[in-house]
């Protein structure tokens, strides 16, 4: 969902993980999540939807949540806990989980850029993809959509499928190497 590690902490613990969401916040016939007004960063609330994926480990999650208030007599708001109290320290188990992965040395904040990425990738509008990560301008959502080698070689790609469809018989585009081959001879230097 490209929420921050801080979201939606602001209230509470800034400093710590994220880990202060709770089960009100989250509409599980729906499928969305709702960050607070004053919880997040930019001070915003904003309404994230689930995938089918997401909302399955979520609904697994709350069964066993419920569970386990039904064994301890205890209420459960958190959707992250421990045995379902607060967690308090998350870096430790965070390096873990990164190792056990096969991804040692991975920033929680990485999630974050990978989130804005695959959004832009799977042909979100920026804008849907700004609001959905709560960037609230295009530069710092810029900062976040980098541009890889393999992103620079799929442009050729797309370039080069673009004009071979262009340019099939019977069309009335000229051939494109041969008009630079005679600007270049020429002595242009741009075209």
């Amino acid at each position: 969902m490209g929420r921050r590690r801080k979201e939606p902490t602001r209230t509470a613990r800034p400093h710590r993980f994220g880990v202060y969401l709770e089960w009100r916040q989250g509409d599980l016939t729906e499928g969305s999540v709702r960050l607070d007004p004053g919880t997040t960063k930019n001070g915003e609330g904003r309404v994230a939807y689930c995938s089918p994926e997401l909302l399955a480990v979520l609904r697994a999650q709350k069964a066993a949540a419920r569970e386990l208030e039904r064994e301890k007599g205890i209420i459960i708001p958190r959707v992250f806990h421990r045995k379902g109290k607060r967690i308090l320290r998350f870096a430790a188990s965070w390096r873990t989980a990164c190792r056990l992965a096969g991804v040692p040395g991975r920033l929680f904040h990485d999630l974050r850029r990978t989130a804005v990425r695959n959004m832009v990738r799977a042909g979100i509008p920026e804008r849907v993809a700004m609001q959905i990560s709560g960037h609230k301008t295009r530069s710092v959502f810029e900062r976040y959509n980098i541009v890889s080698e393999a992103d620079l070689k799929d442009a050729a790609r797309k370039i080069a499928a673009h004009y071979q469809v262009a340019a099939t018989p019977g069309t009335h585009l000229p051939k494109l190497a041969p008009l630079l081959d005679r600007r270049l001879e020429q002595g242009e230097r741009s075209i």
